[in-house]
C-alpha cells in the first residue's frame, strides 16, 4: 500500500513537472517563463525529498535545501536583471 502511494506521489510530481516544462517553453513573456522555472526547482526539490523518504537517507535533504537556496538566489538575479538590469 505505501509502495503505491509513493508511485502515486512520483507520478503527480512528475506530471506536474512536464506542465510547468510546458509552460517554460510556452511562456507568452519572460516573467512567465521565470515564474514556471521557478516552480520547477520548487517541483524538483520535492521530487528529491521524496526520494530521500523512499531511499531512507537524510543526505538528500541536505541537497534539497542547498538546491532551494541556489533557486531563491537565482530567482532574486533574474528579477533584479528584469526591474532595472544588475
Amino acid at each position: 500500500m505505501v509502495s503505491l502511494i509513493y508511485q502515486i506521489s512520483a507520478g503527480l510530481i512528475i506530471l506536474s513537472l512536464l506542465l510547468t516544462l510546458f509552460r517554460l517553453f510556452k511562456g507568452p513573456t519572460v516573467a512567465d517563463r521565470i515564474v514556471a522555472l521557478d516552480a520547477m526547482t520548487i517541483i524538483s526539490i520535492s521530487l528529491i525529498v521524496l526520494i530521500a523518504h523512499i531511499a531512507q537517507r537524510i543526505i538528500y535533504l541536505d541537497v534539497a535545501i542547498v538546491y532551494g537556496l541556489v533557486s531563491f538566489i537565482g530567482v532574486v538575479a533574474f528579477a533584479r536583471y528584469l526591474e532595472r538590469g544588475l
